[in-house]
């Protein structure tokens, strides 16, 4: 990777470290996220995910190792602000991030708390609400959005500070099948935008959308790689992870005969390899 944006060294983790129920959430992890990278990082419960997504903006700090961002060390007071704009998280429930009454006090929020210039924070409170679909309800109050816009809002919240990455922690996990898809295009749309994306899921159908993958288990990192080297590692089922539902499918049909490739994951790819078998049949 030439140029990381976030750089994790040999980070640990310990959640009640002097107490008697400690936990090592985190134990030893290295990697990097690059600038306007696709990341996703897996793993069962517990395994330390999200432990690792607030490491990397430093609402935790390393009981040991580094996080760097931009070159900024987490652990320094100095820099806590110039991070948490650089890097913004969304969590499972929104509801837990919101302050404002409305809309778009809400998604200004941070950008006030930044200091932007009014004019300036007008003009990206505006853009924001238009990349995420809000502009007509920017009167609303949050509390009565629904889960896919209560979702897009917190994103907003976010863009508005002009981040480099956006990390979603289990951000789809509660949303309808609908508002989960315009969500992830709505991340699809920011990514092609030059945003790095760190995604953190449990669903496999998403991990397939992303550049590369970490496979976390029992606070290590286990597998690291392309969506493809991760669901072909012999390991996969050891650490209690399926393959995504189109592979699932594709690898049922091979069993039965079909000459489908062994690199199939999403569900776009096996409809139309599916379709240029039929094509091919004489």
């Amino acid at each position: 990777m030439s140029d990381p944006l976030i750089v994790v060294e040999n980070l640990s983790y310990c959640y009640d470290l002097d107490g008697p129920n400690a936990i090592q959430a985190l134990d030893g992890v290295s990697l990097a996220i690059g600038r306007g990278s696709y990341t996703a990082v897996i793993g069962h419960n517990g395994s330390g995910k999200s432990t690792l997504a607030k490491c990397l903006n430093g609402l935790l700090l390393p009981g040991a190792g580094t996080v760097t961002v931009n070159g900024m060390d987490t652990g320094d007071p100095k820099h806590r602000y110039a991070i948490r704009a650089l890097v913004g998280m969304v969590f499972q429930n929104p509801d837990n991030q919101f302050v404002a009454t409305t809309v778009a006090e809400e998604a200004a929020f941070g950008g006030e708390n930044l200091g932007v210039r009014r004019q300036d924070l007008l003009s990206r409170l505006t853009q924001a609400l238009a990349d995420t679909g809000l502009s007509d309800l920017s009167e609303r109050n949050p509390s009565t959005l629904s889960a896919g816009q209560k979702a897009r809002l917190a994103i907003a919240s976010i863009l508005v500070m002009r981040p480099a990455c956006l990390v979603l922690d289990e951000s789809t996990a509660l949303l309808a099948p609908v508002a989960r898809q315009g969500l992830l295009e709505l991340i699809d749309r920011l990514h092609a935008q030059g945003l790095a994306i760190v995604l953190i899921t449990h669903q496999m159908d998403e991990v397939v959308r992303a550049e590369s993958v970490h496979v976390l288990d029992e606070g290590r990192l286990a597998i690291s790689g392309t969506p493809l080297d991760v669901f072909c590692h012999p390991d996969l089922a050891g650490l209690g992870l399926d393959l995504p539902p189109a592979a699932q499918i594709a690898a049922g049909l091979r069993q039965r005969g079909l000459p489908l490739p062994d690199d199939t994951l999403d569900s776009a790819q096996l409809v139309q390899e599916l379709l240029d078998l039929r094509e091919a049949k004489p």
